[in-house]
């Protein structure tokens, strides 16, 4: 994905999945460490656990005056209802990033580009279903190219509860990972038509 001037993002799920840390690691790796200018919003349902919530970040390269996203050009979702809420408002050339095992994608614009895994069985592999979130944000980073690779991992391990870096460490790299052997064929795919 090509950077753009100004990238807003909303991510969303159920309290109890970690969106609003997600959230924070993107916004940290791209102000922190990336040397970029990022904004973060977050808002919750009625009841916080079990209900949709939603974290917001603004990445640009140049100072964000209004912090709030309408129309998010990416939008990631870790449950079904949070893809009913919030996908009308994705941008129509848009990216949707999704857990493969708790959405279903319907209804999109044709323009839409969609990535989606299994993170939740990821986080499981490690043995901590909870890591889901972080398995999540590494896919994010290597499928958008917003926030480089290091200052995410960087941002993690500045994030997390002390005590628990190895293991978020493991389900941010099995993230990227997965995202990397994702993103190749199409790109793969794309330079192909070019010639």
């Amino acid at each position: 994905m090509t950077m753009k001037n100004r990238i807003e993002v909303k991510i969303g799920g159920f309290g109890g999945q970690g969106v609003i840390l997600a959230g924070q690691i993107v916004g940290k790796a791209a102000s922190l460490f990336d040397g970029k200018h990022a904004a973060f919003t977050q808002s919750f349902g009625p009841e916080a656990r079990g209900s949709a919530c939603s974290s917001q970040v603004i990445v640009s390269a140049e100072r964000i005056l209004y912090p709030y996203v309408k129309f998010p050009d990416i939008l990631v979702v870790m449950s079904q209802e949070a893809f009913v809420k919030f996908s009308p408002a994705l941008k129509p050339d848009g990216m949707l990033i999704y857990e493969k095992s708790l959405v279903t994608p319907v209804d999109l614009p044709a323009s839409v580009r969609t990535a989606g895994i299994p993170s939740t069985q990821l986080a499981e592999e490690l043995g901590r279903r909870i890591t889901s979130n972080i398995v999540m944000t590494g896919f994010f980073a290597a499928v958008t190219g917003i926030v480089s690779e290091e200052a995410t991992r960087k941002a993690v391990m500045d994030s997390v509860p002390k005590g628990t870096e190895k293991l978020n460490l493991e389900a941010f790299e099995k993230g990227f990972a997965y995202g990397r052997a994702h993103a190749a064929p199409a790109a793969a795919g794309a330079a192909q038509r070019g010639h």
